[in-house]
């Protein structure tokens, strides 16, 4: 009861600056709407300055939330794409920053159009816990490069990076241009329920729901990056050795904590137990151990290793056939929340790991007997985040994309199209809404605007009333045709 009170107390603590937080951001964008070229890359230095000044501090913090994060995996997914991302939006900064000439029509001359694009004040990001790093750094980077005021609702899951976040970003920004808000998931409903300008989510397509609805109070545009089961096909005639291999790496990452990690593989019939013979194989040379490997990421909590544990029992009992791939059979019962992956034969739809997104290392693999069939399969399910396709032929490549549609497709690799500096990322349907990265993440914090400009002379005036006369009737049968 005392830790409830506490608790209750805290939140409502942090609840009082959040909202003093947003006030004073929304006043101070008041005062400068639109930060010049010059103000933007100042503080996108800044912030890439204060990521490589306490690059350790943020490993170690990462490292201690899960109790046992892969520091390379660190560097790998988190540091480096956030560092990347901030030197491209340096490099493109002046010309996204430039208005945009846009064709005049004939019947409105003489005139100029363009489109401009402007900050829109107050952002709001929520970050998920799984990369607590780059899910901040990531939208934050677009905020800044379009000239907004960011408020950061970091993980209740990752307690130290939030604090470690929270005191790098402090040093380099005053907390009315950029702060970070810690607290649990009642904090996180206040958030949602702010009337920023944007918000962007990140986090479980059932979380993303109550955003959407409690944004939609404020007719908030939200951008919801959210998860599913992303599928991953492999092809009649791929080298299995290749499909495995990328497939083991895209799944092993991170513990398979990761949105767009392969959810399920759709394996030709007779091709299953090579591809179950060649990923243990490629597992084992990634981690020949797994319980003291330093390069094996822990599950992050309790509860997220018991729901998977759960996964498996309901998987069991349903006559699903389990292989564990454990390549030093370790004792894993005790002592860690790292769990050794699992491959689930004879899967069915009445099972979980069919029905909810994994998160986490078990990996269905589901036979098919055509490639019509494993699209079918695919397109009878909510659209996924991502789609992978193993296999050389360029013209089945193609024919996978065009009668697919999910938010991103990485073709005989996984992952990586998420790190394309130059590509939007994002879902569609159950997996998301709205793009950012690069270009599509300045323009979603950009107020869009489209400018018709004229100077003395006035087209117009010769379609003014009185209506129906002859130069009406002449500029009607000119421009309607």
């Amino acid at each position: 009861m005392v830790a409830e009170v506490i608790q209750l107390t805290e939140s409502k603590k942090q609840i009082q600056i959040l909202n003093r937080l947003f006030d004073a951001q929304r006043q101070a964008f008041r005062q400068n709407m639109t930060p010049s070229l010059e103000e933007r890359k100042d503080n996108l230095k800044r912030l890439k300055q204060a990521l490589l000044s306490h690059k350790k501090q943020l490993i170690e913090a990462i490292n201690e939330d899960f109790g046992s994060r892969s520091p390379d995996e660190t560097l790998l997914a988190e540091m480096m794409p956030s560092v990347q991302g901030i030197n491209y939006a340096l490099k493109n900064l002046k010309s996204w920053m430039s208005p945009s000439k846009r064709h005049v029509s004939l019947l409105f001359f003489p005139a100029k159009n363009e489109v401009q694009y402007q900050p829109l004040g107050v952002v709001g990001i929520i970050v998920p816990w799984n990369y607590p790093l780059y899910l901040a750094i990531g939208p934050l980077t677009c905020a800044l490069a379009a000239g907004n005021r960011v408020l950061i609702k970091m993980s209740e899951y990752t307690p130290k990076t939030a604090e470690t976040l929270k005191a790098v970003l402090a040093e380099v920004f005053q907390e009315d241009l950029v702060a970070v808000v810690t607290g649990d998931a009642d904090v996180a409903v206040e958030f949602s329920r702010k009337p920023f300008d944007h918000l962007l989510f990140t986090g479980s397509t059932a979380v993303g729901k109550h955003v959407m609805r409690a944004a939609a109070d404020n007719l908030t545009p939200v951008t919801l990056e959210l998860g599913g089961k992303s599928p991953a096909i492999i092809s009649a005639d791929v080298p299995m050795k290749d499909a495995a291999e990328r497939l083991c790496f895209g799944k092993s990452f991170n513990a398979g904590q990761t949105c767009v990690a392969p959810d399920y593989v759709l394996c030709p019939r007779d091709r299953v137990d090579q591809f179950v013979e060649q990923f243990r194989s490629s597992f084992a040379s990634f981690y020949p151990t797994l319980k003291h490997n330093r390069d094996f990421t822990s599950i992050i909590d309790e509860r997220q290793h018991k729901r998977l544990k759960s996964y498996l029992d309901d998987a069991r009992k349903k006559g699903a056939r389990i292989i564990e791939v454990n390549p030093a059979k370790e004792d894993m019962s005790e002592g860690t929340n790292k769990m050794p992956l699992y491959l689930v034969l004879n899967a069915n739809d009445s099972m979980k790991v069919l029905q909810e997104e994994i998160f986490g290392p078990i990996l269905p693999i589901i036979p098919y007997n055509s490639l019509q069939e494993a699209l079918d399969y695919i397109n009878d399910r909510p659209r996924p985040l991502a789609l992978y396709y193993f296999g050389y032929n360029k013209r089945e490549q193609e024919y996978v994309l065009t009668h697919t549609r999910s938010g991103g497709v990485s073709i005989n690799d996984t992952l990586m199209h998420v790190a394309q500096d130059d590509m939007p990322f994002g879902g569609v349907g159950h997996s998301g809404t709205g793009r950012y990265h690069g270009r599509e993440g300045f323009e979603t914090f950009s107020c869009v605007k489209g400018v018709h400009i004229k100077q003395r002379m006035n087209s117009g005036s010769l379609v003014f009333a009185p209506h129906g006369t002859l130069l009406h009737k002449l500029v009607y049968s000119v421009f309607i045709r």
